[in-house]
């Protein structure tokens, strides 16, 4: 990190008004402090909270990254460099004082299999101070497969799952419910689903936060392969490879399809919509285009595709309101020449 940015007026103030309060309230004799080695007292939040109020300046012992802190000792002045766990973490010289440091902790703080020190560095000594950094709030990238039945070992996959807590969402009438835990890296959790899980959402919690998937479990078109097709296919006859294994968006495969110019191909099925409010989708293509997509030959939605993943939730109310899907279309309208689109992730949306 090369720049501390000030996102706002409060947030400067409070930066301020922390150093001068700790100067200020400091009883330590200067003089003599700075002539020996640093010494860390304490560490404590510095700064506003979401709400606008000044946070506790109360000590702590595990510090969030993309925070500000207050380092409160003895000696400070001379500082020269300042690690979290063993990271070189930039910090301002306009924000020392012999007593205080005030300093962001960077989100690239390492915060597994770490050191838990701060060290401060003077040019009188090193300081160190047990103090452990926490993870940042878990992300939640997708799990395999969706439909997924009691008993079946699911792959979560994502970030910052350290010491993972895994459990299938409350639902109105059913509470949050523990799902055993198989094993667990930093991106990737291997989880056992329990009874009942049809229709909820997996959570991960860390000792920062919580994340849920975007998909409930139960609710997959396709998520490395085809749900419930009774018939269909591409128009051209060919073209189309459900088990595509060279990218995806989420799983391990996705529906590639090399279509000729304004080729398409119609899917039948039988699905209740009584309990969804959109069709889900990620889409990519070889070059930029469009694809025609409609349901039951209802209304068309033009999806926009691109040379990256892209996921969107079509409301159904925009594909016609249908209570049920008996057919899904889809037809390339580049209009110049044909492209190959890989679909992912298709599925539906709970209300």
């Amino acid at each position: 990190m090369k720049n501390l940015k000030i996102v706002s007026l409060a947030a400067c103030l409070a930066l301020i008004i922390s150093l001068l309060l700790f100067t200020s309230c400091s009883n330590d004799d200067n003089a003599d402090a700075s002539s020996g080695g640093p010494v860390i007292e304490s560490v404590m939040p510095s700064g506003y909270n979401l709400d606008g109020t000044l946070k506790p300046l109360e000590p702590v012992t595990l510090v969030d990254p993309k925070n500000y802190y207050v380092i409160h000792g003895k000696g400070l002045l001379g500082t020269t460099k300042v690690y979290f766990n063993d990271f070189d973490t930039y910090f301002r010289p306009t924000f020392v004082t012999d007593t205080d440091i005030i300093v962001l902790v960077d989100e690239a703080t390492p915060f597994a299999n770490a050191s838990n020190k701060l060290k401060v560095v003077t040019k009188n000594g090193t300081a160190e101070f047990d103090l452990m950094v926490a993870p940042p709030v878990p992300t939640f990238s997708g799990f395999n497969y969706i439909n997924c039945a009691e008993g079946d070992e699911v792959i979560i996959k994502g970030k910052y799952f350290l010491d993972p807590i895994v459990t299938l969402s409350a639902t109105p009438t059913q509470p949050a419910v523990p799902v055993e835990v198989i094993s667990s890296t930093l991106e990737q959790v291997v989880v056992k689903i329990p009874a009942n899980a049809d229709h909820r959402y997996l959570a991960v919690t860390n000792i920062s936060g919580t994340a849920v998937s975007k998909e409930a479990i139960g609710t997959a078109l396709y998520d490395d392969k085809l749900y419930g097709m009774q018939w269909g296919g591409p128009w051209a006859g060919k073209g189309v490879n459900f088990d595509f294994g060279g990218d995806s968006y989420q799983g391990e495969k996705s529906w590639q399809w090399e279509f000729a110019g304004w080729d398409g191909g119609n899917w039948g099925f039988n699905f209740d919509m009584t309990p969804y409010k959109a069709f889900r989708i990620a889409v990519k293509a070889a070059k930029n285009g469009q694809v025609n997509f409609n349901l039951n030959g209802g209304p068309n939605y033009v999806i926009p595709v691109t040379t990256s993943w892209v996921y969107m939730e079509i409301p159904l109310d925009k594909l016609g309101s249908p209570s049920s899907v008996t057919m899904i279309t889809f037809q390339e309208s580049n209009n110049d020449g044909g492209n190959t689109v890989l679909f992912d992730d298709l599925g539906f949306v709970l209300k």
